[in-house]
Formats: C-alpha cells, structure tokens, sequence
C-alpha cells in the first residue's frame, strides 16, 4: 500500500509538473500572437486613427508652393496674413484625385478658397470650402466629400452649412468679437482685384471651435466665396485625407527626387501607399499642382509607431524569456524527480541520446498542446485590443503563427538543452543504490 501511495504520489508531482511547462508555454504563445498580430496590423490602425485628425496632404499651385519652400511655411497663409492668394486651381479638377492608382485609400478631400473680407465692418479671413458634398466619379460612382468629415475633433454648437448656398459656420473668437450667435445674419462685403465691391448675407447655421486660430475665420461654400471674390472656379488650397503607409528609406529618398530611382524602386514606390507616392499621383492628374505632404503628421505617424512596436516586440521578448526559464527549471526538477526511472532506462541499455530525445519529444508534445491553446487565446486578446484601442479588429495574418511557433521551439529547445545536460552525469549504478 505504501508503495502504491508511493506512485500516486510521484505521478501526481509529474503530471502538476508537465501542466505547469503546458500553461508556462501557453501565456507566452498568447503574449506573443497577441502582441505579434498587433505589430503586423498596427500600422493600418495607426493610420487610420490619426487620419481622423484632419489632412495629411496638402494641394497648391506651383507659385504658393514655391513661396512656402522658399520661407519654410506650410501650404496656404500664414496666421495673421490679410493678403488674398494671387494663384488658383481649378475647383472643377478636384474631383480628379479620385481617379488615381491609389484612389481608394483617398478617403476624404476638400478644396479651399482662403480670401478676407468686412464681416458686419470686421475683417475677417474666408474659407469657402466642401462641407458634404456628392460627387460623381468618372467611373459612374459616387462619393461624399467635405470639411465636415475632416473636421471631427471640432466642437460645433448648431449644424453644417448646405453646399452652394448662402449661409456658413463661425469661429468662436470671431463670434465673440461680432457677437454673433447660430441663426444670426452676417453681411459680407468684399472689394475684388477689378475693383468691384460685392456684398453677401450669410445666414450662421451653427458656431465651432477648432481650438486654433482658425476660431477666427467663417466657413462657408465655395460657391459663394467665389461670386463673392469674383473668382469663379477657382480654389488656392485642397486638404486630402489619405491612408498611407509610414515614410522608410525608399519613400525619403522618392521625396526629394524622384527621378533618382532605379526602375525597381520605382515600380515599388509608386506601387505602395506612401504619402510621397499619393502625392505625385495628385501631381499628375491636377494641371499646376504641387502636392505636399503634411510633415507633422507623417513625423507623429512613425514615431508613434515605432515606438507602438518596440512596446510590443518588448513585451514578446520578455515573455519568451520567462518562458525559457520556467520551462528550464520545471524539467530539471522534473529530471531529477525521475533520475531512478532514467537511471534504469540507460542500466537496460538506453544510450544518452536515446533517453534525452526521450524527454524532449515529451516536452515537445506538452508544449506543443500549450502553443496550440495559446495561439487561440492570443487572438482573441489581439481582437480585445484592436476593439479597444482602435475601434477595429486585428487581422491575423498567417506569418504571426508561424514566427511564434518558430520562436517557441527554440525558446523550448534551448531550456530543455540546459536541463537534459545533467542526464549525461547521471550514474546509473549510484542512482540505483541510493547514492
């Protein structure tokens, strides 16, 4: 009976031991699918989180362009600047940005027509611009464009202006100087380059805050900025939204000249998303345009990023490190647990390697059921992050299972060689004896 006892006993610590090695490598096959599946689908994410703050591409002509190099601004006016632009583009070849290779990852644009004017005896800045406009594609299709899904983080007390017609939105600070609320009237009055004086009333559907200086400005359509500034079809500035791919060596070096590219890199650049590529893509299919990316927002793009990854590619690391160490010290206990029972084997004839791929194939096989369990769970946590961080889930991406089974097997290899080393001391005529 004692000798049963015995055994129960030792099967028991066996078996609490090889679930132990199950669950070590089943946590680590969770962290690292979930956080490898994140890092391979990040950069979409990424993308499509910060796209939602407002353009990363700006359209101009050629001379605005040329002056914006030249004293290292950004596209469009400087802040403070009562000057009307003096070069255009033609508001009818916006629609054409939907037409390029990449037309599909343009996911909203608008063009602006940036003058001042007198606003109740005030000068104030203008922007007549898209607010939700429909849009027919060459293609046949159709497609909503406008400020008002490129604005979202602004705050709007009222609602958006109709396109092509005679009202607008109203910056807070410029509300507050006029005193002027949602509903109220406004005139503006408007001297052109001819010399002609235009006035308009604008009807303020609703008063924003950008929490910027364009707090200062009146929103409303294009149409009316137009007739207003006796600029028929004309825009200075167009905003895109894009999804891009984040700027490496190729897409840097693409920027600054893209004749400079070997046929290969080429094809390859023009192929991929990156903001350089979308925006030589505009360059081509809009007479007289510059299209710049916005720095700013391609600079925050990578870095967040990067730094997105290296959190995680951390956190894989780690937990394939404690797995190393756990599994190392759960067969070397387990080792010499059973050092009777692998001394008997080699007193039978067994040779070292035969009794150490022994214990191998049974630790692979343990790890193996872990790695499986594991890989299920760690896509269901990635599909919980993707939900909560970026509203969307993660897709799985064959690769991810594939670098984390290889990972697992040479973390499970390396601590298994660490501990079977002390099968080759092992004596079996000491063992046996009890010494």
């Amino acid at each position: 009976m004692f000798f049963l006892r015995m055994i129960a006993r030792s099967f028991t610590r066996q078996l609490r031991r090889r679930l132990l090695i199950a669950l070590t490598v089943c946590l680590s096959a969770t962290v690292s699918v979930a956080m490898l599946g994140v890092v391979f689908d990040v950069g979409d994410k990424l993308n499509a989180e910060l796209s939602t703050y407002g353009s990363n591409i700006t359209v101009q002509p050629k001379a605005d362009a040329v002056v914006s190099d030249l004293y290292n601004t950004e596209a469009g006016a400087a802040a403070g600047d009562q000057t009307d632009p003096t070069a255009f583009l033609k508001e009818s070849d916006a629609v054409k940005i939907k037409t390029i290779f990449w037309a599909f990852n343009i996911t909203n644009f608008a063009p602006q027509l940036n003058v001042h004017a007198d606003v109740n005896g005030v000068n104030a800045p203008l922007v007549g611009t898209w607010f939700n406009k429909t849009l027919k594609l060459p293609s046949g299709e159709t497609t909503v464009v406008g400020v008002e899904g490129m604005r979202s983080w602004w705050t709007l007390d009222g609602h958006w202006p109709k396109d092509d017609s005679a009202q607008g939105v109203i910056g807070k600070t410029l509300a507050e100087q006029l005193g002027v609320k949602a509903g109220d009237t406004v005139t503006l009055t408007k001297k052109t380059a001819s010399g002609k004086t235009n006035q308009q009333k604008i009807e303020l559907t609703g008063v924003y805050d950008s929490g910027d200086d364009e707090n200062g400005s009146i929103y409303l359509p294009s149409s009316t900025t137009q007739v207003l500034a006796d600029l028929p079809d004309s825009v200075d500035k167009i905003e895109v939204k894009a999804l891009t791919t984040p700027e490496n060596d190729l897409a840097r070096k693409a920027a600054k000249n893209p004749a400079a590219l070997s046929q290969d890199e080429w094809e390859t650049w023009y192929c991929t998303a990156y903001p350089s590529s979308i925006a030589y893509q505009i360059e081509e299919v809009i007479p007289g345009a510059v299209a710049k990316q916005v720095r700013q927002v391609a600079a925050l793009q990578g870095n967040v990023l990067q730094k997105t990854q290296a959190v995680m590619i951390l956190m894989t690391a780690l937990s394939l490190v404690a797995a190393a160490v756990a599994v190392a010290n759960l067969m070397a206990a387990s080792i010499s647990e059973r050092s009777s029972e692998l001394a008997l084997l080699k007193a039978i004839g067994a040779t070292d390697g035969a009794v150490s791929r022994l214990m191998l194939a049974e630790t692979a096989a343990i790890s193996l059921v872990g790695a499986l369990v594991g890989a299920l769970a760690g896509s269901g946590v990635a599909q919980i992050v993707g939900q909560v961080v970026f509203g969307s889930g993660i897709t799985m991406r064959p690769m991810v299972f594939v670098l984390v089974f290889v990972l697992l097997a040479l973390t499970v290899l390396v601590a298994a060689s660490s501990s079977i080393r002390s099968i080759l001391s092992l004596k079996p005529a000491e063992v046996l004896h009890g010494r």
